[in-house]
């Protein structure tokens, strides 16, 4: 017999698998990946279900979940390609170009990954500021700062 907070988790995953999927290509850009991190994140809720302390904030804890194995791919990504440079052709990479016109899709994607959580979080999954504080593990106050600085970054990325 199931308890009701492991019946909880369940229906939310469920309920909201495309959110989670959605949310993942979003920094991964890549199907299979964001399909392995939904995976990987569901999995550990279901295991770990147990230390969901309130049913009340068990979507947020989800997201929390969410983004860890995000970041925790991205980190994975970064040392692979890291390892894979060869140093002596680093002289040969040309700068990045800049771009006339960026779609916000695309000025979203140059965004550290935690800055670009609070954005799609905000706008695009539409939490609550004080649930993303919860998902984030931050203060409220230091949520709404760091969203406003993340917003006049994205403006002034889109002005340019």
């Amino acid at each position: 017999m199931k308890n009701s907070r492991e019946l909880l988790i369940e229906k939310l995953l469920i309920e909201n698998y495309e959110k989670y999927y959605r949310l993942a290509f979003s920094y991964v850009h890549n199907e299979a990946d964001a399909m392995d991190i939904v995976q990987e994140g569901a999995y550990k809720a279901m295991l770990k279900w147990e230390s969901l302390e309130r049913e009340d904030f068990a979507e947020t804890w989800i997201y929390r979940i969410m983004l860890n194995e995000i970041f925790s791919m991205l980190r994975r990504r970064t040392r692979n390609e890291e390892s894979m440079v060869d140093p002596d052709c680093l002289e040969e990479i040309p700068a990045e170009t800049p771009v006339d016109s960026l779609s916000l899709r695309e000025a979203l994607d140059r965004l550290p990954p935690k800055e670009k959580a609070l954005v799609e979080l905000r706008y695009f999954e539409d939490l609550k500021l004080e649930e993303i504080a919860e998902v984030l593990d931050e203060n409220l106050s230091t949520v709404k700062s760091r969203l406003y600085r993340t917003l006049q970054k994205l403006r002034i990325t889109l002005e340019e």
